[in-house]
């Protein structure tokens, strides 16, 4: 069942979350951990992210930095291959603009159809850390649009080049992502809705938000979209607090801003532990009116958070 069944046919608040692929050589195994963690909350899905490949660079102490490797994170399509067959559940790969090609991109969906994967997230992704701005791979996209409009072309039986498969298999259902603080790179939040619109129009089935601390903001970019004529399920994605060092790290990775009581209830903490428990009370206050509200689903960025997120998901599952 396609992701987008399964979040209209749930009969309560869907649960779902997202996983990262391990780093080279430290096994799959502790994401299984992760996903054993979470099993009893019967989730409908689970997210697998994709990451660029990038360059590491090595300081030469001379102000300047020599480039030495290429470093991957291990495939996405694998990981999801191996937990679909393992769990028997709904699987989710991220597919991205960033550090693909056209070319590459289609051996990626050619590689998930033969493995009956037909669900994706589908992303612009991040610049790469040695960027100012994003820029796209030769023969790459700049927007999630464009990357769009090549899975709706393979879902007819087209190739990039233009060619007609011989055999076409089921098509592919995906959704993006939204941001209900606006996306780093748009003026405005108009804008960005404006362009969330285009990508329903091209054919997103529901967004996925980027995580958030305030509800309120949330609520406001749903009453926008909607005005706007977006009517596809909008998905809150979210993340316990769990370290005194978030307070910092978050805003400025994330581009969101952290409510001013949860901040001061932060500061006060004296240890992580102290903050963990701040931010799991936090979380679950923010899912239960999430859920009054009458989000169809809430989806969990799992990553260092799986614990906090089981004492969530405890209470209001």
């Amino acid at each position: 069942m396609r992701v987008i069944d399964q979040i209209n046919s749930s009969k309560r608040t869907a649960f779902s979350y997202e996983i990262l692929p391990p780093l080279k050589g430290t096994g799959i195994e502790r994401l299984y951990k992760t996903i054993e963690t979470l099993q009893e909350f019967e989730p409908k899905y689970i997210n697998i992210t994709t990451h660029r490949s990038e360059y590491v660079y090595t300081d030469l102490g001379n102000g300047m930095f020599q480039r030495q490797r290429l470093r991957r994170r291990p495939g996405t399509v694998a990981v999801a291959a191996a937990i679909q067959n393992k769990y028997d559940i709904t699987v989710v790969p991220h597919i991205l603009c960033s550090g693909f090609s056209r070319e590459e991109t289609e051996y990626v969906l050619l590689d998930l159809q033969f493995l009956g994967i037909t669900d994706l997230l589908v992303l612009r992704g991040d610049k790469a850390k040695h960027e100012s701005v994003f820029t796209a791979e030769k023969e790459g996209y700049k927007h999630a649009i464009e990357l769009q409009e090549q899975i709706n072309s393979f879902n007819k039986g087209i190739f990039v080049d233009g060619s007609e498969m011989k055999v076409t298999a089921t098509p592919f259902s995906y959704g993006v992502a939204c941001y209900p603080e606006k996306h780093e790179e748009a003026p405005n939040l108009d804008t960005d809705i404006y362009w969330l619109k285009k990508k329903v129009e091209a054919g997103a089935e529901y967004a996925v938000t980027q995580l958030f601390y305030d509800n309120r903001k949330f609520f406001e970019f749903v009453r926008k979209a909607r005005e706007a004529g977006i009517t596809i399920p909008i998905i809150p994605g979210i993340k316990p607090m769990k370290r005194i060092e978030q307070l910092n790290i978050i805003p400025k990775t994330f581009k969101v801003d952290i409510p001013e009581e949860l901040a001061t209830a932060i500061m006060k903490c004296k240890s992580d532990e102290d903050s963990r428990r701040v931010g799991i009370e936090w979380c679950i206050e923010q899912c239960k009116e999430l859920i009054a509200y009458g989000v169809p689903s809430i989806h969990f960025y799992s990553v260092a958070a799986e614990d906090s997120i089981k004492e969530v998901a405890k209470v209001i599952y």
